[in-house]
C-alpha cells in the first residue's frame, strides 16, 4: 500500500492551563502519527517535521519503543559534521488491528499492524442470503482465528475494526439498516465481541466511508485532501473526504448516495423508493442489461460478465458502457455538490473501469464546467481492500489519538 501524506495533528508545546501530562500524552500521539503515516525516519528528521525540540523527541521516541510500538535502529552515516541520528520506525506487531469487511457476497479478515503492515488477508466468498449477525460472526471467527495464531510472538491487539455495507451510527457501531444483507437494528460491536470473545475495543463503520479512509490513507493519492469514493455492488455506497477529514454528517450517516432519485421513471429499489441511482448503476442493473449470458447472481454471474467483455462481446460491451453511462449520471450530481479533486471508482467500478471509463466521463462532463476540470475520475489504487484498509485506520485513529492509553507500559 501507498504510504499517507501528512500529520494528522500538530505538537502542543505549552499554554497557560495545559497540563504537562495531557501536552506529553499529546505530542506521544504526534510523533507516533507522523511514524504510522511515513514510515521510519531519523530522530533529527522527526524533530524537524514534529516541530518539537530534540530531547522532548529523543524522550517520547523512547517512551514508545518502551511501549513495544516503535523502535530505534542503526544511525545514519552522517552527511556532514556532527552524530548520526538514529533511525526511528513503527513495530507493526506493537499495535495490531483485526480488520473486518461484511459485504453482501463477501467476507473479508485481515491482520494488519501500525504503519499499514498488512500480515496476513484472507476473502471468502459467500451465497447471497440474509445470513444472521450470529452466524456472520461465526464465520468471522473461523477465519480470524489462523490469522491471529499466525502473528508474530508478543503481538499487542489493539481493537478490530469492521466494514459493513449498511447504514452505521458512527458513535457506536450500531447497524441501523443493512438492506441487502436483511438486517435491522443490530449493534454489532455487542456481537461481535459476545460471540467472538474479543477483549478489545470494537469499531464498526460503514464500508464505503471506511473505503474512502483507505484510499485517502494508503492509496497512491499524494496532496489530495478532497476526494469521493464511490464503490459499487448489489448497492452503491459513496465516502466522501473534504479538507483530509471524512464527512459523516450528525450521525454518520452521510454519504448514502446510492439512494438519490436518479430515473423517476425507473424501477423500485430495495429501499422502497423508486429510481434510486443503484437501480441503474449497481450490479443488478448491469446483469439485467447482459440478459441470460451472464447466468445468475452474484460473484459468479460478475466473473461471466468478465470472460464476456474479454472476449469482445458486442452486448456486454453495450451493456457496460450504459451501466456506465448511469454511474456518470450520478457522479455528476457529486461533482457539483462536493467539488473534489478526484472520484475514486471503487467494487464494481474498479473491477469494470477500463469498460464503463469513457461512458461514465461522457455523462459527468455535464456537470458544473468549472467544478468537472477540476476532477479527475480514477480507478481505486488500494483496490479490493479499501474497505479493510480504513477499518484498520478507524481503530489506529484510537491509538494514536492517545498511545498512552491503549499501549502497555
Amino acid at each position: 500500500m501507498g504510504r499517507g501524506r501528512a500529520l494528522l495533528g500538530q505538537p502542543v508545546r505549552s499554554g497557560r492551563g495545559v497540563a504537562a501530562e495531557e501536552l506529553r500524552r499529546h505530542n506521544l500521539g504526534v510523533v507516533l502519527k507522523h511514524l504510522h503515516m511515513v514510515g521510519p525516519v531519523s530522530r533529527s528528521e522527526l524533530t524537524a517535521k514534529t516541530g518539537l525540540n530534540r530531547s522532548t523527541v529523543a524522550d517520547l521516541v523512547g517512551e514508545l519503543a518502551a511501549r513495544g510500538v516503535v523502535t530505534a535502529g542503526p544511525s545514519k552515516i552522517a552527511p556532514g559534521p556532527g552524530r548520526p541520528s538514529p533511525i526511528v520506525d513503527v513495530r507493526p506487531h506493537g499495535a495490531v488491528v483485526l480488520a473486518i469487511e461484511v459485504a453482501v457476497d463477501s467476507l473479508a479478515v485481515a491482520t494488519v499492524g501500525i504503519g499499514g503492515h498488512i500480515f496476513n488477508e484472507i476473502r471468502v466468498a459467500r451465497p447471497r442470503g440474509h445470513f444472521q449477525p450470529g452466524q456472520t460472526v461465526v464465520d468471522i471467527s473461523q477465519l480470524a482465528r489462523p490469522l491471529l495464531a499466525a502473528l508474530p510472538a508478543e503481538y499487542n491487539l489493539v481493537g478490530a475494526g469492521v466494514a459493513i455495507v449498511g447504514i452505521v451510527r458512527r458513535r457506536d457501531g450500531f447497524v441501523q439498516c443493512a438492506p441487502h444483507l436483511g438486517w435491522q437494528d443490530i449493534p454489532f460491536p455487542d456481537v461481535l465481541a459476545t460471540e467472538f470473545v474479543l477483549d478489545v475495543p470494537v469499531r464498526v463503520a460503514n464500508h464505503a466511508d471506511l473505503g474512502a479512509l483507505g484510499e485517502y490513507r494508503r492509496g497512491g493519492l499524494a496532496g489530495v485532501e478532497h476526494l469521493v469514493f464511490v464503490s459499487g455492488d448489489v448497492g452503491i455506497g459513496c465516502g466522501v473526504i473534504v479538507d483530509g477529514s471524512p464527512l459523516l454528517g450528525s450521525a454518520g450517516y452521510a454519504g448514502e448516495a446510492g439512494h438519490n432519485l436518479i430515473n423517476p421513471d425507473g424501477r423500485r429499489c430495495v429501499c422502497g423508493s423508486i429510481g434510486c441511482w443503484e437501480t441503474e448503476a449497481g450490479e443488478r442493473a448491469l446483469l439485467r442489461r447482459v440478459g441470460a449470458a451472464a447466468q445468475g447472481e452474484g460473484l459468479d454471474a460478475l466473473a461471466r460478465v468478465e470472460e464476456l467483455a474479454a472476449g469482445g462481446d458486442p452486448a456486454t460491451l453495450a451493456a457496460l458502457a450504459e451501466t456506465g453511462r448511469w454511474l456518470g449520471t450520478g457522479i455528476r450530481g457529486l461533482i457539483n455538490v462536493f467539488n473534489p479533486e478526484i472520484v475514486v471508482l471503487g467494487g464494481l467500478y474498479h473491477r469494470f473501469f477500463d469498460y464503463m471509463e469513457e461512458a461514465a466521463n461522457e455523462t459527468a462532463a455535464g456537470a458544473i464546467d468549472v467544478s468537472r476540470r477540476m476532477t479527475s475520475i480514477v480507478r481505486s489504487s488500494v483496490g479490493a481492500g479499501a474497505a479493510l484498509v480504513g477499518a484498520a485506520e478507524l481503530v489506529f485513529d484510537d491509538v494514536i489519538a492517545d498511545p498512552a492509553a491503549i499501549l502497555p507500559g
